[in-house]
């Protein structure tokens, strides 16, 4: 039986829903100083970076993921065969909300406060999903800076 990437991804997305929900209001932003070079290697080497001991999730041809942390530090920590499948995954998961930490061939995603902690051991760039309803005072709309003029 051979484990396609339709197949893998609703198991991934529901791992991102259940770390971080719909409709987290604040900012994905932090601070760029002291954030080391993007961590690279297996997902082994990353969680070993990151100081966690992975809870392998799903272990496939094109993607391997695993659990990390405990708590409300939970987060998702996942690995490519590819960058496309990487960006077709995120894509995809994006959604659904919540906050990504991206790096060449791997991604962490949990609440925005784990990730941005994570920057700091993994390098990376932090990437922000969907925001959906919620009661922040943003709104998500589709076209980010779409005609608005007064």
């Amino acid at each position: 039986m051979r484990l396609t990437r339709p197949m893998l991804a609703p198991a991934a997305l529901a791992a991102v829903l259940a770390l971080t929900g719909c409709g987290a209001g604040e900012d994905g932003g932090a601070g760029g100083a002291g954030v080391p070079a993007t961590a690279t290697g297996s997902l082994e080497h990353l969680a070993a970076e990151a100081e966690c001991t992975p809870n392998m999730q799903t272990d496939a041809d094109t993607i391997r993921q695993a659990l990390c942390g405990k708590g409300d530090g939970k987060y998702v920590l996942a690995t490519f065969s590819t960058d496309r499948g990487q960006r077709e995954w995120i894509n995809t998961a994006k959604d659904y909300g919540g906050y990504y930490l991206v790096g060449r061939k791997w991604v962490a995603v949990g609440h925005q406060d784990v990730v941005a902690d994570l920057r700091g051991r993994l390098g990376g760039n932090l990437e922000q999903g969907v925001q959906h309803g919620g009661g922040a005072g943003h709104s998500a709309g589709h076209g980010e800076h779409a005609g608005h003029s007064g």
